[in-house]
């Protein structure tokens, strides 16, 4: 359709099987799912539901009749109530046991956190793929010299694989995060209407027992460990702000990344990859804009700030509930999950496919490299005879002039020769050269890139192996 809105994190960005998860198919047969599970509960605690009633639930379960149910919510304006008139109308024999005792909390809240727990399972996987692809990177570069930067400006080497290490402890810790949250989340159970359960315990005839085993039974039933011991008539707003908070989290890492990436391309030192009949400007022909590395700064941004809405929704709740959560919550959970997954296949296409250039990156490196080799320059100097006090003064002076040279003058870094044709260092324009090899000054870049891939990020993927193997389809 042209004629109305349509989201772009559906259109553009998002996959389809993020897509399914928050779909309306998905929350429909989550609710059917739902109530057949409290229908069995109810019968093993002793309920006046037969099994008769629960197969013929079953046996209607994925037949859900949206039209009837569309039709009865016109009439009675309650979504809920009109998909237990619409499962009753295909279960006549059920319908009168269908939804007992519960409120459309117990469908509602209970569905938005299988669904969150589900939407994270694939972040996850997305995660680890991203994360994998990063150790490869990082491997591979573990050992080649680049100009570091600190506040943008050149600083001592490091490695292009140490920097790749970087970006991977952002997400290592993103992943820590996630893992957390989504180990910790519990369903709501079946509270009742302020979270009492007190028509449970009318319906088990004052027996507390079977008021606590229906939570227990309903969550291993959906595959949770149990149910939030207590709430209102919700689970507690603040769980979806903690679920949002590890997207926003994922989103910062993200984000970093691709401000990196956008600084490297202008230095034409790395590039995100560049399709053969890609159009990088409408004008000017020539140009490679780094255009996946900026969609995934302006998805993250988005993500970023829609932390907010989960926060204020949990923070202004009333007693044991408020009804202004809903509309706010139909917007932000989902499309958060949208958003964080259209960013991790980005990320994970871009890092596939970088272009590193080796030359360039040396040329850099090297043009720098004697402002940085001066300490070492200078001790060569000291060994050879030299006075450290006025060897100091004289490379700070012959720095200045080297930098003056460069950046007034347009010319290259001529430091080693100024410095051979001082007396006072007693050093040849070949003895100043040998001493630049970048490797003497990237510390220990490599190896602490092999020690954290080796301790850290490896065990973490051979955990997740079965999740590995992932590629992302970007659609523009």
């Amino acid at each position: 359709m042209t004629d109305r809105y349509q989201s772009p994190l559906s259109e553009r960005y998002a996959s389809k099987e993020m897509q399914y998860i928050f779909s309306p198919d998905k929350k429909f047969r989550t609710w059917r799912k739902l109530w057949i599970a409290l229908a069995e509960t109810e019968r093993e605690l002793g309920l006046p539901v037969t099994e008769e009633q629960i197969e013929e639930l079953r046996a209607h379960q994925d037949e859900i009749n949206y039209d009837v149910a569309k039709a009865r919510e016109k009439e009675v304006r309650h979504d809920v109530m009109s998909h237990v008139y619409a499962y009753g109308v295909q279960c006549p024999k059920a319908k009168g046991i269908i939804h007992l005792g519960a409120t459309s909390c117990y469908v509602g809240d209970n569905t938005d956190v299988i669904l969150m727990a589900e939407a994270l399972s694939l972040v996850k996987k997305k995660l680890v793929n991203v994360m994998k692809k990063l150790a490869d990177f990082a491997e591979e570069y573990k050992a080649m010299p680049t100009l570091g930067f600190t506040h943008f400006q050149p600083a001592q080497p490091t490695t292009v694989g140490k920097r790749a290490t970087l970006w991977l402890m952002e997400l290592k810790l993103d992943y820590d995060d996630l893992c957390y949250v989504q180990d910790s989340l519990r369903l709501l159970g079946s509270k009742g209407t302020t979270g009492t359960q007190a028509s449970f315990l009318e319906l088990f005839e004052g027996d507390h027992a079977k008021c606590r085993a229906l939570d227990q039974k309903i969550a291993e039933k959906m595959g949770f460990a149990g149910c939030y011991p207590v709430s209102g008539q919700t689970y507690s707003r603040k769980n979806d702000s903690r679920v949002l908070s590890v997207l926003a989290g994922i989103a910062q890492s993200a984000h970093k990344f691709s401000n990196d990436i956008r600084l490297l391309q202008h230095l034409k030192e790395i590039e995100e990859p560049f399709e053969k009949s890609q159009i990088g400007s409408s004008a000017m022909a020539y140009k490679r804009n780094p255009m996946r590395s900026e969609r995934i700064a302006s998805l993250s941004n988005y993500v970023m700030s829609a932390l907010m809405n989960p926060m204020l929704v949990s923070s202004t709740q009333w007693f044991e509930r408020t009804l202004d959560d809903s509309a706010n919550k139909r917007l932000s959970v989902p499309e958060s999950f949208l958003a964080i997954d259209g960013i991790l296949d980005l990320y994970l296409n871009v890092v596939d496919g970088l272009v590193v250039y080796p030359k360039v990156i040396e040329k850099r490196l090297m043009s720098e490299l004697p402002f940085m080799a001066t300490e070492n320059i200078m001790m060569d100097a000291v060994k050879a005879g030299g006075d450290r006090q006025e060897l100091h003064e004289r490379i700070r002076t012959l720095s200045m002039e080297a930098g003056k040279n460069v950046k007034v003058n347009g010319g290259e870094n001529n430091l080693l020769e100024l410095i051979a044709a001082d007396p006072a260092f007693n050093l040849s324009l070949e003895d100043l050269k040998a001493s630049m090899e970048p490797s003497r000054y990237t510390g220990r870049a490599k190896e602490q890139t092999e020690e954290f891939l080796d301790e850290v990020i490896r065990p973490i993927l051979e955990e997740n192996k079965e999740l590995l193997g992932v590629t992302a389809e970007i659609n523009v």
